[in-house]
């Protein structure tokens, strides 16, 4: 029996589904075997495990793409564990230059509080407040002396920074490096010495940072945090990185109707990676819905719903996800319809898993005139199915009572199932 009241046989199947939950959607862990031992540990001793994450506040307005990483501290504090917040009220008046190819403008000190109580404000419409520890992180940084800055100054190198990418870009292109900006991920691997962290979340653009807290805590004599990374969210475009200033982006804080309509606009290549990155959806919720659109049963378009509806009623609740969608089924999916649109029943008999052949289907429709029409039709992106193009000339459609179909500009039906 271990100290927590659990047998062994126990406590594997907790560490077992700890494990699942917590590399579910992750990058990289680094390294697993140490993620393994310190959930373990936590297992048996009923510790709840310190996980940090920094946040630079020179960008306040959240958008989903930052709550790749908050639904990832969910799910630690729903295992039972801790956040350790980290507000950069002292690094943001540097500025992270990951990823810049310019040394960024310093924010002043009002600057930088005033953006980090907006973030703190939108924090807890996904984190746990009880399982969370907001830190400002001039607290330990500020008392530093000049002696304590060259100490920590010489615990790496000038060759180790400059294997980070966007550092040996800028110092081979001949542009300008301050040595101030050095001094960043030196100071936020030094916020994981100061909080004793267990593990440190961020996206893979910042593992360089991340590891810097593993080196650090190694030299000042304290187990070293494991560093798990999370994939980085292509914005609405389905390309480029979610982002604000691309206008790419759904925040958190937008209208419900802007927020299911935006969702809607989603790229259907990325709608199962938004699905599992930004929902709060169960494994198994999860498994049913990405198995369901993989083999057909569930059509793009309902899977989509779905997402615009779980995305509105995690930020703004159930009653304002049933309006949303009400709205954009009113404005979006019955604006081209005409008022004396015909309905065609189809014996539900006639279907082979509830689906029909799209050829088939435009022709019991009555929409073409041949086989060889219906081809050419979906071949040239000229059929839509409750406004979902189709183009597979062998796809297989599953039917709903009401669906509607549409060839050209001009053509409707409805589907009435008998």
């Amino acid at each position: 029996m271990g100290k927590n009241g659990q047998t062994s046989e126990e406590t594997k199947q907790e560490v077992a589904r700890q494990l699942e939950v917590i590399r579910r959607g992750a990058a990289e862990i680094i390294p697993e075997a140490d993620l393994e031992k310190k959930v373990r540990r936590s297992v048996e001793t009923g510790q709840p495990l310190k996980v940090k994450l920094g946040l630079d506040p020179s960008a306040p307005d959240i958008h989903i793409g930052h709550t790749v990483v908050l639904n990832k501290l969910r799910q630690f504090q729903d295992l039972g564990h801790f956040v350790q917040l980290v507000i950069g009220d002292f690094t943001g008046r540097i500025g992270d230059p990951t990823g810049k190819s310019e040394t960024r403008k310093q924010l002043t000190e009002a600057e930088v509080k005033e953006n980090a109580q907006t973030y703190a404000d939108q924090l807890f419409k996904i984190l746990d407040r009880d399982k969370t520890e907001i830190h400002f992180n001039s607290r330990w940084l500020s008392p530093l002396d000049f002696a304590a800055v060259v100490d920590l100054a010489a615990k790496t190198t000038v060759a180790r920074m400059l294997e980070r990418d966007d550092f040996s870009k800028r110092y081979h292109g001949g542009q300008a490096i301050s040595v101030h900006e050095f001094f960043y991920p030196l100071m936020q691997g030094y916020d994981s010495v100061a909080l004793e962290s267990d593990i440190e979340l961020g996206g893979t653009d910042q593992t360089f940072n991340l590891l810097m807290g593993r080196q650090l805590q190694a030299q000042y004599g304290q187990e070293e945090q494991v560093i798990l990374t999370m994939p980085l969210l292509e914005g609405l475009d389905g390309v480029k990185k979610m982002s604000k200033s691309l206008g790419n982006y759904i925040g958190i804080n937008e209208p419900a109707a802007e927020i299911y309509g935006k969702a809607m606009s989603v790229p259907d290549d990325r709608m199962l990676k938004y699905y599992e990155l930004v929902t709060d959806l169960s494994p198994a919720e999860l498994d049913r819905v990405q198995e369901g659109v993989k083999d057909g049963s569930i059509h793009p378009r309902d899977a989509k719903m779905g997402l615009a509806r779980q995305l509105v009623e995690m930020y703004h609740g159930k009653e304002a996800a049933q309006e949303a969608e009400a709205g954009f089924k009113r404005v979006f999916q019955q604006r081209a319809l005409p008022e004396d649109i015909a309905q065609v029943t189809i014996p539900v008999a006639d279907l082979k898993d509830g689906r029909l052949w799209v050829i088939h289907l435009l022709s019991r429709l009555g929409l073409v005139a041949s086989n060889g029409e219906a081809r050419r039709m979906v071949k040239q992106g000229a059929v839509k199915i409750d406004e979902e193009k189709v183009t597979d000339v062998d796809a297989q459609i599953p039917l709903t009572d009401g669906m509607v179909v549409q060839v050209g500009k001009r053509k409707f039906a409805q589907v009435k199932l008998g």
